[in-house]
């Protein structure tokens, strides 16, 4: 009876151990099946794909190299993937060496079946002249089929997005001075809200770049990618060691030059249909030379500009729906500058060594006044201080400026004295103090400058003038000398400045510019003027 026992026992162990093997022989070969299959279909996938990814673009076009879907693991895998603009086809928009997608496994065992996929190295390339093709388009962006496009990669929605060492090239004007994000990466999870679907912003997200080869940049934070009519975010955000340098192309079109410089900043924002918010924790540029450009040729571009800036600015200021904030705003080791170029007036005034803060700026009345402190050397030499408290523009600009030049070398101002007085100087120093309130409509306040030691007159630097030349820079010379205010020999006039604005729409740094610009030139040279008219009646 044991034998009989032990005898079914060796017999089931035998047919036990012969059906896993056939088992495992039948699974083999239809793995080998599928897996063999499944290249078989490669062609009229990549066909298929393309087919249905262009039917939706308008605008642009897709080509698609190479498909291959795994039917074990459902996994499909697109090669050489460009998009092109149809009416600038060179360079590609993006190039996509490889997407992968596949079923999101994990988020099957919470009842859901989404998917997941992984863009690698892809690189997206955009010029000037795409850019504005694309504004003056007739079709609007989100009209464009881009969403529709990328959901017919995969028959299930996307629920996480992974980008890895992506790169993305802007050429602006200059082709040989190109913007460009390297080593970009992107991961985005639970876009579908699988997971805490009764939270404002339910999907992490986190993006790190290099920025412009020297730079780097982080974003990090949560969004809500089904928002509508657009995504919403509300993300933290590092810059560190940008090199300003590389926007000149960019920054050229406002009529500014650049050259060095570096840019850190850190901050929040948040963007979504309801909610526009950016706060800036710090923001610091140090070791910029910026000049602004004026010339003939400028000038209609400049009031345009203005133009801009006015409607900005009033759109901006105190707007319930956008809140801008700087805590602080910081300029360390910079040169400002201001180049005239029109014909026969060239000149350029400067402050270098420039140190500036400002804080607690925003577009919102209610947050209080923006303070600003500078400090500087005008001309390369004379210590400036400037102070000013400036508050959003609730009924027009409101502003108060406090400006000290300390002794600078009139020599160094010799091209701006040639542009408005037509002399120069060998000698003397020159400083100045002014004062300006904005409010309610009015402007009130003065600019006084103050002239010690002025040589007007150097027969060694003006042997080369003509003879009424001399003369005449002699004459001014003299009545200097007359004007100088024993024992100090400093030569002050003082221009006041009060009315009220003339445009109420005008922002208040056009205000600015525009008033101590035009008073600084009254105020420099009456003296001279005034003085030279007395010597002639006598």
């Amino acid at each position: 009876m044991a034998e009989k026992i032990q005898e079914k026992s060796r017999v089931g162990k035998l047919l036990g151990s012969k059906t896993l093997q056939w088992g495992a022989g039948i699974t083999a070969t239809l793995v080998m099946i599928l897996y063999s299959v499944s290249f078989f279909l490669d062609e009229p996938i990549r066909s298929f794909m393309e087919n249905r990814i262009n039917r939706n673009l308008k605008g642009y076009s897709a080509r698609l190299q190479g498909a291959h879907f795994q039917l074990i693991g459902l996994t499909l895998t697109l090669k050489g993937v460009t998009l092109l603009q149809n009416a600038h086809p060179d360079p590609p928009v993006v190039s996509f060496p490889a997407i992968k997608a596949t079923v999101h496994w994990r988020e099957i065992l919470s009842g859901k079946l989404v998917a997941e996929v992984v863009l690698t190295r892809p690189e997206i390339n955009l010029n000037l002249i795409q850019l504005h093709s694309e504004a003056t388009g007739t079709v609007p962006l989100k009209e464009r089929g881009w969403q529709k496009a990328l959901e017919e990669i995969y028959p299930l929605k996307f629920n996480t997005v992974t980008i890895t060492d992506a790169k993305i090239t802007y050429i602006d004007q200059d082709q040989k001075r190109p913007l460009v994000l390297s080593s970009f990466n992107l991961q985005a999870t639970n876009i579908r809200n699988i997971h805490q679907p009764d939270q404002v912003y339910p999907s992490p997200f986190r993006l790190d770049t290099a920025i412009f080869g020297t730079g780097h940049g982080t974003v990090y934070g949560d969004a809500n990618f089904l928002a509508e009519p657009h995504p919403g975010l509300k993300a933290r955000f590092k810059l560190d060691k940008i090199p300003i340098d590389f926007f000149k192309p960019v920054i050229a079109r406002a009529n500014l030059a650049i050259d060095g410089g570096l840019l850190l900043a850190s901050g929040e924002a948040e963007y979504a249909p309801k909610v526009k918010t950016t706060r800036l924790d710090n923001l610091t540029i140090q070791g910029m030379k910026i000049d602004y450009i004026h010339s003939r040729q400028t000038a209609g571009v400049e009031k345009k500009q203005a133009a801009v800036v006015k409607k900005t600015s009033r759109k901006l200021s105190n707007s319930n729906d956008i809140l801008i904030r700087v805590d602080q705003l910081n300029l360390k080791r910079c040169t400002l500058g201001l180049m005239n170029e029109v014909k026969g007036k060239p000149y350029r005034v400067f402050l270098s060594d420039t140190d500036l803060q400002l804080s607690n700026f925003s577009n919102q009345f209610a947050l209080g006044p923006a303070q600003l402190r500078l400090k500087a050397r005008f001309m390369g030499s004379g210590n400036t201080k400037v102070t000013a408290q400036f508050r959003p523009e609730k009924s027009g600009p409101d502003l108060d400026l406090y400006v000290k030049i300390g002794e600078t070398g009139l020599t160094s101002m010799n091209k701006l004295l040639r542009a408005y007085g037509n002399f120069d100087v060998s000698g003397g120093t020159f400083a100045l103090v002014t004062e300006l309130h904005i409010k309610d409509g009015r402007i009130s306040g003065y600019i006084k400058p103050f002239f010690k030691d002025t040589k007007i007159y150097d027969r060694r630097t003006d042997k080369d003038q003509g003879l009424f030349h001399q003369a005449y820079e002699m004459m001014i010379g003299g009545v200097a000398q007359l004007l100088e205010n024993r024992p100090h020999q400093e030569v002050a006039t003082k221009a006041d400045i009060k009315g009220r604005v003339a445009n109420p729409e005008t922002s208040t740094w056009q205000i600015v510019a525009e008033l101590v610009k035009n008073a600084f030139f009254k105020a420099i040279l009456p003296s001279f003027e005034k003085g030279l008219t007395g010597a002639a009646k006598r």
